[in-house]
Parts: C-alpha cells; sequence; structure tokens
C-alpha cells in the first residue's frame, strides 16, 4: 500500500446512551485541503441502561456486568484496529444512575478504561461539532431525542445562538417517567426561542428519526415533511411490537421506542410552526470522532462539562 493511501489517523468514538451503546471506529484521511473520515467498523448494542435506571434510580449488577464485558470487547476491537485515540462518553442514563461512579471506577479498574459522564450541553455541544456542517443560510431548531434525554439547538447563519437540555427521552417517556411540567417546559422554551429567532426548518438526529427517514424513503439530503413523518408513525402505531419486529424488521429495542421518540419530534415541530426537517444521520459519536481530530489538530477548545 503506497503511502498516500494510508490514513492520517485511526480513531474510534464510543456513546453509552440510554438506549444503546455505540461504537464507531473512523480512519481519517486528507486529501486536497479536505479531511475526509471514512468509517471501517461500526457496532450498536441495544445494552439499555436507562430501563433500569428510569425505573429503579440504579443499574442492576447482571446488567452492570454485561456493560463491563461488552466495553472490554470494544477495547480489543481497537486493539485489533491499532486505535490512535478513543473517547468513552456517557449521557443521561449515566448521569442519572445513583451508582454509576462504582460502575465508571470498576471498568477504570479492570479494564483501563475512562468514561466521561458528560452533561446535556456538552452532548449537544459535540453533536453541534458536525451538525454546523449540513446547514445553509436558514434558522433551526435543532431536535435531538435520546433514550433520556432531548437537546433543543437554535441555528442562524450556521451560528448556535440557543440551547436547552431536557431530561426527557423516548425511554423515559415509554415508561411514563415524565410529567406535564417538563412537557410544558419544553413546548415554552422552543415556542418562544423559534419564534425569537425566526426558525424556518428543523434538523433532527437520533438513532429513531434516522429509521423513520429512511422508511419515508428519503433521499439522501432532501428534508422529509412533517406530514410524512406522521404517516410513517401511523404506519407503525397500528402494529403490534411482533409485527413491527417481523413485518417492518425494526430491531427489538427500536420497535418499542420508535413512537414516543416520534411524538417528541412531531411536538417539537409543531410548537415551533415548522413543516420540514433536515435528517443527516450524524449524532454523538461523529461529534466525538470530530473533536478527538481537532484535538490532535491543537484546535480544539476545551468542552467538557460532566456532573
Amino acid at each position: 500500500m503506497s503511502e498516500s493511501t494510508e490514513p492520517f489517523i485511526k480513531l474510534a468514538a464510543i456513546d453509552i446512551g440510554s438506549n444503546a451503546v455505540r461504537c464507531q471506529i473512523s480512519n481519517v484521511f486528507k486529501f486536497e485541503h479536505h479531511t475526509l473520515f471514512k468509517r471501517v467498523e461500526y457496532i450498536r448494542y441495544p445494552m439499555r441502561l436507562g430501563e433500569d435506571v428510569f425505573a429503579t434510580g440504579i443499574i442492576s449488577k447482571p446488567k452492570a456486568e454485561k456493560f463491563i464485558t461488552f466495553l472490554n470487547a470494544l477495547k480489543l476491537l481497537m486493539q485489533v484496529h491499532e486505535v490512535h485515540d478513543f473517547m468513552i462518553c456517557a449521557t443521561s442514563a449515566m448521569r442519572s444512575a445513583q451508582n454509576a461512579p462504582d460502575i465508571i471506577a470498576e471498568v477504570q479498574r479492570r479494564l483501563g478504561l475512562q468514561i466521561q459522564v458528560i452533561d446535556g450541553t456538552t452532548e449537544a455541544d459535540l453533536i453541534n461539532m458536525v451538525i454546523r456542517q449540513q446547514l445553509d443560510d436558514r434558522n433551526y431548531l435543532h431536535i435531538d431525542v435520546g433514550g433520556g434525554s432531548t437537546e433543543f439547538n437554535i441555528y442562524v447563519n450556521r451560528l448556535k445562538v440557543a440551547s436547552r437540555s431536557f431530561e426527557q427521552g423516548s425511554i423515559r417517556h415509554m415508561q411514563g417517567d415524565d410529567s406535564q411540567e417538563m412537557w410544558l417546559a419544553m413546548q415554552n422554551w422552543v415556542t418562544e426561542n423559534a419564534k425569537l429567532h425566526h426558525v424556518t426548518r428543523a434538523i433532527g438526529t437520533g438513532g429513531n428519526i434516522n429509521k423513520i427517514y429512511d422508511m419515508a424513503r428519503k433521499s439522501v439530503g432532501k428534508p422529509i415533511f412533517r406530514k410524512q413523518i406522521e404517516e410513517v408513525v401511523e404506519q407503525i402505531a397500528c402494529l403490534s411490537m411482533e409485527e413491527r419486529v417481523k413485518v417492518l424488521l425494526l430491531n427489538a429495542d427500536r420497535a418499542d421506542v420508535i413512537v414516543p421518540a416520534a411524538e417528541i419530534y412531531l411536538s417539537a415541530m409543531k410548537w415551533a410552526h415548522v413543516e420540514s426537517m433536515l435528517v443527516p444521520q450524524v449524532g454523538l459519536k461523529d461529534g466525538i470522532l470530530q473533536m478527538l481530530f481537532e484535538r490532535h489538530q491543537g484546535t480544539t477548545q476545551h468542552l467538557f462539562r460532566s456532573e
């Protein structure tokens, strides 16, 4: 292999979400003054930490052991790929779990891996690192729905001018672990900021909106309209869980949360009075990779805030 085809660096991002743990390993190439990220490995495992945490306040011992075993597998995978640098970020479920510090310490002791538990603002900032590359001159409401939290951001001229994180996500909503006060706070924030900044379009991130976008058979880069999202959700909602898995071929851990997640996306679009949404199919893992690259370039300012 010639030297010109060798990657500049190989990076890995591990996103410990409330519904799933994701690991992406990417080669980073430099070509004609551009930086290119080429995915070489992607693994998603439905760990569902939030299922425990949002019901009992802790991660159960069996699930904690499975979690550590899975992280060990990812550690070995990164070694095989000879990754130059990596970062592990945990979000809402780990923020909420009473025994998270003990599990994080055990991971450090047994595997030598450091987990960064990041707050909602940092989560949004990392996603912002890749989202801003997808925008045009319109004013956007960014909606990122995870299993345990939802982040809203307002972009004007490709710059983030307002943001807010709410501990409300698809698993919490599915389990009824939400309140009218939370929904009202979300509605007020979106309504006021969308009007103030003259928002005209949404941009959505998260596994559930990615799946809805695919099911609507949208072409890459084209917006999906609110009515199209509603049509897909109606199609899903009328089926049993078994039919969602066996007819629509949804993953079991997607089949039960996709409708609750869609309710958050659709509500936010209605509150903002927008009819269309871009779905660039990027997320926290992509932001982590971008941040790692910029850190190696010496261009990243201090970003991480933990809870």
